[in-house]
């Protein structure tokens, strides 16, 4: 028996947890509160996509076609289906009863679902094989699966010959994935058209949490009949309540693709377990239920808390045992009232007292990686498994006119320390196995990048890992090679729109030559690059719009940039557009707010259909990040229109060219991450003059390097590396070693820019 249960409602990713509910238990051990937690998603995925579960799915699908194709005769056979949870069966056997009594009829539905239907025992076959691969444990299948002729084919996988150019830098486990992953999306559809029309691997229902104003459409939903995929995760969920035995059962809601389900459970939770509480957190209702109204919300959920789940679960779990009246950012009903109860005078917890997040009772075994399509970063969400964790609460910049910045979790920034940060590190290791992390800030703070990746050096971990930043300045070309050689594999951050006006009036704080450096710096390090693209920004032109792509164009041919993906742009209540519409140009179509309140209908003052440009921006991307089409006139990728570009052909290459490598900031760090050289001295006459040298020979891990220099130089150079190994917990400043060098010689800019030194800043010598 558990004080809690924490859920995560289908759907979300299926290669790793969601963190929010791994980050309430880690907070929840530390107060010696118990818990269970469950990803009620991959758990519904793994039953679904198993033998038993397509054998299953197959045979209701018969039964579905039947009764719509004629609906009184199947009213008695089917009747089973719409029976309470206790007596609900879809077994083959009962199935196969039922499919005599009605004659097996004839499969109805679109040639793509009949071929489906009538491979049904290859897929049945198959689909345990195939879920053991995508799960790491079956790798020696990768080859029948790249063989074409293991897997069945529909539509998504037979049109695979297409896409064979894009396995090109796909290694064959790489690529099996990709084809396995298909193979689900089969399945996917099949299980849409014929079966669950809201079902999707990431989402569930989502279009009734999108810009749901009222409540009516959802409630309404709530009222029907439970679909397929409800009866599997209910299934489930009551098993799990039987064994748990909670007293309150909390939902971390993500996104508007999980608020179906979550209201769903709770329904059924309310009329077959009315003794235990049920509250609601997570991102959909911190953003999007703010202003909520609608009482009849309240039929399912007893709670709604906002921002910070900690203390507010901590206040309602004392309520619960000891009839305590002080609460935190909660909403609930009284007196047939939505009340919103923030009396509690208790802070939130600091960073450092939450705790690591704890990935106990998640089936950590057996999430799925899967490679949807072959773009580098996409396949860095979906594939492998990621622990998640964050560098800083809130965002450091918080200024970006298009984002939530009006609440706390943008708004209020609390870095952790470096140290912190890899004590949890090496704690999640140990309790996972996994030495993969994704830090999930809204931008990581450069600084505190720089330390973390010092800390993890110096602890001499074997980690990667990978973030979401702005391509602000601070991103030198030897911070990138620090944050490389710490085990950093990635980074994406917001180039947004590709105009320095646009840039601007977003208050990005970055320019477009500014993000080229710093693209270039990571790349060149080793670090790939996603980008998050933009159009349709309040005032943007459709010259804007062309010569924004031109420098997507140009960052893509230079190669400084690997990966990106095009959003229209859309208006949040929260952000200052939101909140100040008439400085930005546009007008807010104004609803009365019930339920959910984020995504804002709007017009802009240009009244340009930006929309139209969503193809042909998202197939020149495509065509881009596989190093074609960089020849095309942009004209070729629309079928409307287009003003040529007024950018100039080699602007980007220009920007790259405007950096002064000679300025070095006096308190700037000094590190060596390199080994200690070996010596050779050399003695050389010339005209009657010896000459004393020594050679000092370094080795790298890919290659090695020697430098010739004087004598004494040499031996201060050697004592030099000592001092600013990276291994030492104190750093030497530019300032410093400069003061030291002059101590024995003159000219130390002459030395410090000679090439023998420059050839060591290329091989570990950083300047941070």
């Amino acid at each position: 028996m558990k004080e809690l249960l924490l859920v995560t409602p289908p759907f979300t990713q299926l290669n790793t947890p969601y963190p929010a509910t791994a980050y309430l238990k880690g907070f929840l051990n530390r107060k010696e509160i118990t818990s269970f937690q469950m990803d009620l998603g991959i758990e519904v995925i793994l039953e679904l996509f198993s033998k038993e579960g397509l054998e299953e799915m197959f045979s209701f699908s018969l039964l579905d076609s039947a009764r719509n194709k004629q609906d009184g005769a199947l009213e008695v056979t089917t009747s089973a289906l719409n029976l309470h949870l206790d007596t609900f069966s879809t077994s083959s056997k009962t199935l196969d009863v039922q499919n005599q009594t009605i004659g097996c009829p004839k499969f109805e539905g679109s040639e793509n679902a009949k071929r489906i239907f009538a491979l049904q025992q290859d897929y049945i076959a198959t689909i345990d094989a195939v879920m053991l691969f995508l799960q790491g444990k079956n790798q020696n299948l990768a080859r029948q699966i790249c063989s074409f002729n293991f897997l069945p084919q529909a539509s998504r996988l037979s049109a695979v010959a297409d896409l064979e150019w894009a396995f090109g830098n796909m290694g064959i486990q790489d690529q099996a994935k990709h084809l396995a992953t298909l193979y689900l999306e089969d399945l996917s559809d099949f299980i849409v058209e014929c079966i669950d029309p809201n079902f999707g691997f990431s989402r569930y229902a989502e279009r009734l949490g999108r810009s749901a104003n009222s409540f009516d459409e959802l409630s309404e939903a709530l009222q029907s009949e439970l679909s397929y995929i409800d009866h599997i995760s209910l299934e489930i969920l009551e098993k799990r309540l039987q064994t748990v035995q909670p007293n309150m059962v909390c939902f971390s809601v993500p996104f508007p693709g999980n608020l179906y389900s979550s209201f769903r459970c709770a329904q059924w939770i309310k009329k077959h377990h009315p003794n235990i509480k049920v509250a609601m957190g997570g991102g959909f209702p911190n953003t999007e239920l703010r202003s909520i109204s609608d009482k009849r919300v309240f039929e399912y959920f007893d709670f709604i808390t906002l921002d910070d789940g900690e203390l507010p679960i901590e206040l309602l779990l004392k309520q619960l045992q000891q009839g305590t009246s002080e609460l935190k950012r909660t909403f609930l009903l009284e007196d047939e009232m939505v009340t919103y109860k923030n009396n509690s005078l208790l802070p939130d917890y600091k960073q450092a007292e939450v705790g690591t997040p704890d990935y106990s009772d998640l089936l950590l075994s057996r999430y799925i990686s899967v490679i949807e399509i072959a773009n580098p970063m996409h396949s860095l969400w979906s594939d492998g498994r990621w622990n998640k964790l964050t560098m800083a609460h809130g965002c450091y910049w918080a200024k970006c006119s298009f984002c939530d910045v009006s609440l706390d979790y943008i708004k209020l920034y609390e870095p952790v320390t470096a140290k912190l940060l890899v004590d949890r590190i090496e704690e999640l290791i140990s309790q996972t196995g996994e030495t993969g992390f994704h830090f999930v800030d809204e931008a990581a703070p450069p600084a505190l990048m720089r330390e973390l990746a010092l800390e993890i050096i110096k602890r001499k971990l074997t980690v990667s890992w990978w973030t979401n930043i702005r391509f602000e300045k601070s991103f030198s070309r030897d911070l990138c090679i620090l944050l490389k050689a710490s085990g950093c594999i990635a980074v994406s951050g917001g180039l947004e729109v590709a105009s320095d006006r646009l840039l601007q009036l977003i208050d990005k704080g970055t320019t477009v030559e500014q993000v080229a450096q710093v693209t270039r710096n990571l790349t060149e390090a080793g670090v790939m690059v996603h980008a998050y693209l933009m159009y349709g920004y309040p005032t943007q032109t459709v010259q804007e719009t062309v010569d924004s792509l031109e420098m997507v164009r140009q960052l893509f041919e230079l190669g400084i940039l690997q990966s990106g993906f095009w959003h229209q742009f859309a208006l949040t209540a929260h952000s200052p557009i939101g909140l100040n519409p008439q400085q930005y140009g546009v007008t807010p179509e104004l609803t009365k707010i019930t339920f959910a309140n984020n995504d804002i209908a709007f017009t802009d003052e240009t009244g340009i259909q930006h929309e139209q440009f969503s193809e042909g921006l998202k197939k020149s991307l495509y065509n881009f990040m596989h190093d074609i089409g960089f020849d095309m006139n942009l004209q070729e990728w629309f079928d409307f229109k287009i003003p040529s570009t007024q950018i100039a052909p080699n602007f980007i290459e220009n920007c790259l060219e405007k950096e002064n490598p000679f300025q070095v900031k006096p308190t700037a760090k000094i590190i060596w991450t390199g080994n200690a050289p070996s010596l050779q001295e050399e003695i050389k006459t010339k005209k009657g003059n010896t000459f004393y040298n020594t050679r000092l020979f370094f080795h790298t891990k890919t290659e090695a390097f020697d430098l010739l220099i004087p004598q004494d130089q040499a031996e201060w150079l050697v004592e030099m590396l000592q001092q600013t190994s990276i291994f030492l917990a104190k750093k030497q400043s530019f300032a410093a070693v400069k003061a030291s060098y002059e101590k024995q010689f003159s000219d130390f800019e002459l030395f410090w820019f000679s090439k023998a030194i420059n050839k060591l800043k290329k091989n570990g010598l950083l300047v941070l």
